[in-house]
């Protein structure tokens, strides 16, 4: 007799609970034009501040102010445009009729559509940033970055983007975006170049070029607001139930424009790292800016032979400066270590042997234009004396080609060569001792002919 075992019966698997929908913003976030536009602006900010890497690598000041000004030039015009394609976008593919039947109110409606690009736009000048200041780093040696210049450009950048998407929901033209684009450069070019006070709400606000001022701390926080406030007052009044809240934010961009025209200049602040220095223990003593102390090896290299061959000389000033204005009655200046990209790239001197015939220069009578015609044998000692202590191959050549002239020319050539002549000739002693007699006088403009050494 056999028994039936019975299988037991088993439950069907369970119904899969419904997977949350993803919210409509996701889609806008990951498809469509927004990523493109977040691409657009980090390639253009990437490429001009790449174009001009040699202007701000090594300066921080510097890094800012282009950073600034390329948001304002770029990324304020292509934020702008990108609203304005993105918000033409429901009238192109006729979707107003389909947007009007959902729940969802028109303003939540307008920030589904508009929050991607802004986000977008803001990402990519965020990331050009960011890769220019990792491209700076390595060449500083003194200031930081202001971060709330970053914080205040990032938010007008954004800002723009919602204002540019009312425009393009507003304009029913095809052009709007590019003709908006090319109306925020303009408004750039204008209010850069007035004199008014205009230019402190302009894009830039008035932003100073160079390295010798920065903002007071609040500076960027309320151009920030004057242009974050005056795209929600676009925004509200253009989607908002009660069009009458968009007075509250129009109220704050209007106060915070007045404060940025009524302040005007006494929004900068002199950079407190361009009045001090750094020196070495040389005689003279060599002093550069304490914004880039970096470069005080490399000065100190470029001018070891000039010092080399004033070593033992007396009446010598007590060291080289670089602070803005004249150097004091025992001092001399060295050539000025800005602006970045000129003689002075990436914290490497471009040409040491000119830097140091240009610091040999300013000790030879350099702000006495008119003693060179009135008295030809200090002039032709004066010259003398500066192709000794820094020849330059620039300055040979450009004496050389004078001297292919008449015979006054020709004379006057022999003669400055024979007076080099007779200095490199000396005794090392000998030439100490006439040099001392020579930097007795050698800042006077109106010496007494007496008193100058001949060669």
């Amino acid at each position: 007799m056999t028994t039936d075992v019975q299988t037991p019966a088993t439950a069907p698997p369970a119904p899969k609970a419904p997977r949350r929908p993803h919210h409509p913003l996701r889609a806008e976030l990951l498809r469509g034009f927004a990523p493109w536009s977040g691409l657009a602006a980090l390639l253009s900010m990437g490429g001009l501040m790449a174009s001009k890497a040699a202007q701000w690598q090594g300066s921080w000041p510097e890094t800012m102010s282009n950073l600034h000004l390329a948001a304002a030039a770029l990324a304020v015009p292509l934020a702008l445009a990108a609203g304005a394609w993105q918000g033409g976008r429901e009238r192109r593919t006729r979707m107003g009729e389909l947007r009007a039947s959902m729940p969802r109110g028109p303003l939540a409606q307008f920030l589904v559509c508009a929050l991607p690009v802004a986000l977008w736009v803001t990402a990519g000048y965020a990331l050009a940033a960011a890769g220019s200041l990792l491209a700076c780093l390595p060449y500083t040696s003194a200031g930081h970055p202001l971060p709330l210049v970053l914080l205040g450009d990032a938010l007008t950048v954004g800002a723009c983007a919602l204002l540019g998407h009312v425009a393009g929901r507003t304009v029913p033209w095809r052009l709007a975006a590019p003709v908006l684009a090319l109306g925020g450069y303009v408004l750039f070019g204008l209010a850069s170049t007035t004199d008014s006070a205009i230019r402190f709400v302009g894009p830039a606000g008035g932003f100073p070029l160079g390295g010798t001022t920065e903002p007071v701390w609040w500076q960027p926080l309320v151009f920030a607001l004057w242009g974050s406030a005056l795209a929600l007052t676009a925004v509200l009044a253009h989607a908002a139930r009660r069009r009458a809240t968009a007075l509250v934010p129009l109220a704050a961009a209007l106060a915070a424009a007045t404060v940025l025209v009524q302040s005007g200049e006494s929004m900068w602040q002199r950079n407190p790292l361009t009045q001090r220095q750094v020196c070495d223990d040389s005689t003279p003593r060599l002093c550069v800016s304490a914004a880039y102390p970096g470069m005080l090896p490399k000065v100190s290299d470029a001018l070891s032979g000039l010092l080399g061959r004033l070593d033992g000389v007396q009446n010598l000033p007590v060291r080289f400066e670089d602070l803005p204005g004249r150097p004091d009655e025992d001092e001399a200046e060295l050539p000025m270590l800005t602006p970045i990209g000129w003689g002075v790239v990436r914290g490497e001197l471009t040409d040491p042997q000119q830097y140091a015939w240009e610091a040999a220069d300013k000790l030879v009578r350099w702000d006495c234009p008119t003693l060179k015609t009135q008295d030809a044998r200090i002039a032709r000692t004066d010259q003398a004396v500066l192709r000794w202590l820094a020849p330059s191959r620039v300055w040979e050549q450009i004496h050389l080609a004078d001297s292919r002239g008449d015979k006054e020319r020709r004379a006057a050539y022999r003669a400055d060569e024979a007076a080099l002549d007779h200095l490199k000739a000396m005794s090392p002693e000998a030439r100490r001792t006439w040099l001392s007699r020579y930097f007795a006088t050698a800042r006077d403009c109106a010496p007494d002919p007496e008193e100058v050494p001949s060669l």
